[in-house]
């Protein structure tokens, strides 16, 4: 086993128990492990990684992290509550809670914010990238990971311009992408051979990565529990929370009462109801996705493809393709529903029809992601023995690991 040397302020906490054991929470144990703490995660589930983290897009997106409030999607906010747009939909609930988010996402609509909000995700995204470079020349984690990079292709010519705006800015800011013509884009990708006639540009980003978020959080919790001594409490779900003393007690569900040094909450969307005494019951919007696995078609993507019109996602992985879409921001249930399903394998065939072996696909996956109005995770003290690290949104796999060192920074010398 190996650790960081640590001293002075830089020391984690002695004890610490993190709520989550999704792509998030896993990484935050490790960080916390890996500088000495004693680290214990709970979690509801029977497995790690089982839920959003579980069958998501499974691209690791370290450049692409546009915020979701932005000044076109304003304008498009009352069709999207009718239900107009089939790859993105607002569900209106007159819930307090949920009034507060969306007036806090309308503040962010302004172009200004907006462009503050993405290079902030993006700096994230980068601190990820190392963070996860430095974790795979340390230790050995089979998570099917490859740097096969990410291209987006383009149907509209005003947002493709506006693309290519963005393009300029981020490689201000540290990051490598390019511009590319349909034919250019063919050359890079040979699965958008039959749609080159479709778009009217693309951009490439050769840093971009994938993986497979659920083995990543099997593979790093066994490997956290052999060579760092992590406990792991699985099918435990935490009621409440209270600081006595010198230490954090968790009551679980079931009655037990758990006493550890520090807590940090990684627990998605559910975080809401543990942070609700906080003032953060509003902070997070939970935001409904789909997936579905499907066999290699004739002309598969050797890298992640994004079909920014039809919002749609195409992932290389294992040997299959994971395609993913479906935003319905507002919904809080999981439940599959086939009719969604369906509609994903519609789309992702009229935009890849060679893509995947779609008829040979899974039965489809739902997933809850945590948005906060600005599209940036909360990493931040809330008392002084609980952190929280939550509201990833559709970037949870991405900021995962560059989430979790800001964490271990964060708590650094207290005990």
């Amino acid at each position: 086993m190996v650790r960081e040397k640590t001293s002075g302020a830089n020391m984690p906490p002695r004890r610490a128990l993190v709520v989550g054991a999704g792509v998030v929470g896993v990484a935050t144990a490790y960080a916390l492990a890996r500088r000495g703490a004693e680290v214990t995660i709970l979690d509801k589930g029977d497995a790690p990684g089982s839920g959003a983290s579980f069958a998501n897009g499974a691209q690791l997106s370290y450049i692409y992290t546009e915020a979701l409030a932005n000044s076109t999607l304003l304008k498009r906010l009352p069709a999207l509550a009718l239900g107009l747009d089939s790859g993105f939909r607002l569900r209106p609930v007159y819930d307090p809670c949920q009034i507060r988010w969306l007036l806090q996402f309308l503040r962010n609509c302004t172009q200004r914010r907006f462009l503050a909000n993405t290079l902030a995700g993006m700096e994230l995204g980068l601190e990820s990238r190392l963070a996860m470079q430095a974790l795979l020349s340390r230790h050995s984690v089979d998570f099917g990971h490859k740097a096969a990079g990410k291209i987006l292709i383009y149907q509209d010519r005003e947002a493709f311009r506006s693309a290519c705006e963005l393009v300029e800015i981020r490689q201000r800011h540290g990051a490598e992408q390019e511009i590319l013509s349909p034919d250019e884009a063919v050359r890079t990708e040979y699965a958008l051979t039959e749609q080159r006639q479709k778009f009217v540009g693309a951009i490439y980003s050769p840093q971009e990565e994938l993986g497979d978020p659920n083995r990543f959080c099997c593979a790093l919790l066994a490997l956290l529990q052999q060579d760092y001594g992590v406990q792991v409490k699985l099918e435990t779900m935490v009621e409440s929370w209270k600081i006595e003393n010198e230490s954090v007690i968790v009551e679980t569900k079931a009655g037990e009462q758990i006493v550890s040094s520090q807590i940090v909450i990684c627990a998605g969307i559910e975080a809401g109801s543990l942070l609700k005494k906080h003032r953060l019951g509003s902070a997070l919007m939970p935001m409904k996705g789909y997936s579905i696995t499907a066999p290699r078609g004739q002309a598969a993507p050797t890298m992640s493809i994004t079909d920014v019109a039809r919002k749609v996602v195409f992932c290389p992985l294992d040997g299959k393709v994971r395609i993913a879409g479906l935003a319905e921001l507002g919904v809080r249930n999981a439940l599959i529903d086939p009719r969604r399903v369906e509609k994903l394998k519609s789309i992702a065939a009229d935009a890849l029809p060679e893509a995947a072996d779609y008829k040979a696909s899974n039965g489809g996956w739902a997933g809850i992601r945590p948005m906060t109005a600005n599209s940036l995770p909360l990493i931040r003290k809330v008392a002084p023995r609980v952190t929280i690290n939550v509201g990833h949104g559709m970037l949870g796999w991405t900021y995962a690991m560059g989430s979790a060192e800001r964490v271990a920074r964060l708590m650094g010398g207290l005990e």
